[in-house]
């Protein structure tokens, strides 16, 4: 009897394992899982760089402890707003930059600033007054054009609870050392220049304006800010890394956390910039944050 149970076992054991087998690849089917995007192979331009061209989507990293799927607050006359992030709600629930545990670190002269503008952040951050996000605050580009000679860089808008705008960066490659018309070009993205670290593109950028933040809540910079960037590609996976120094304001330099970026299968098409107008501001008398 205990023979004949064996046998009857191993057929049933081998069945379940192959149902288990075609349940995990049906699933994997259903989450679109396919292969691992960063064992393809990594294309490559004439000269042997990395070819970043691309449509590419966020995968993985950036802010931690961030709920998402929120837009910012509804007007008094918007319809067909959501319920749950009206004025009965405080935008900290929503703001990655106050979330997130990796924050900035500012000189003690400057700590009372930043207090004040994030208590006022629906007057003074820059997106109420329709100025671009800049770097970093921006992000990482959504699609990406490279050459041997240049690269082009387009980024969405409606970031950061509905701010920004659709930008683009176009840098040539043979770019290796900062100008001193950089210093004051007094720009949004900086201006850079380029180097590589093995198969990692190294953008370094100065010359930036001091009106944009380098994320929700009062986090401003001066414009001595330096942004260095890396984008290194692995098969149909890029990661984007980000340092911001800042001597003037900031004790040490802050380093974003880095962001996974892989191959979208569709282009990425991004709509034309929308109007924006700031308008009273100066009757802002809450501190209820936008």
């Amino acid at each position: 009897m205990r023979k004949r149970r064996q046998v009857i076992q191993a057929p049933i054991a081998s069945a379940v394992a192959m149902l288990s087998c075609f349940a995990a690849a049906s699933l994997e089917a259903q989450l679109g899982r396919g292969p691992d995007p960063a064992a393809a192979d990594t294309p490559r331009l004439a000269n042997g760089r990395p070819d970043l061209t691309g449509s590419w989507r966020s995968a993985g990293g950036g802010p931690e402890r961030v709920p998402g799927g929120m837009f910012r607050r509804c007007s008094p006359f918007q319809d067909n707003c959501m319920e749950w992030t009206n004025q009965s709600a405080d935008f900290t629930f929503m703001a990655s930059s106050r979330l997130d545990m990796n924050k900035p670190l500012y000189r003690p002269e400057h700590w009372e600033r930043v207090q004040a503008l994030d208590m006022w952040t629906n007057r003074d951050d820059p997106v109420m007054t329709c100025l671009p996000l800049g770097l970093p605050r921006q992000g990482p580009p959504v699609r990406i054009f490279h050459s041997d000679d240049d690269i082009t860089m387009l980024y969405r808008g409606g970031l950061d609870g509905g701010g920004g705008y659709a930008e683009f960066r176009m840098i040539p490659l043979d770019k290796t050392e900062h100008t001193e018309d950089d210093r004051f070009a007094y720009s949004y993205f900086g201006r850079a220049v380029v180097s590589w670290e093995g198969y990692t593109l190294v953008l370094d950028s100065i010359g930036f304006t001091d009106e944009t933040w380098l994320a929700r809540g009062g986090f401003f910079h001066s414009d001595r800010m330096r942004v260095v960037e890396r984008f290194t590609r692995t098969g149909n996976e890029l990661l984007y890394e980000v340092t911001v120094e800042d001597p003037e304001v900031l004790v040490e330099p802050w380093v974003l956390h880095p962001r996974i970026l892989q191959l979208s299968d569709n282009p990425t098409i991004i709509p034309e910039q929308g109007s924006c107008t700031e308008t009273e501001l100066d009757e802002v008398s809450s501190q209820i944050r936008h």
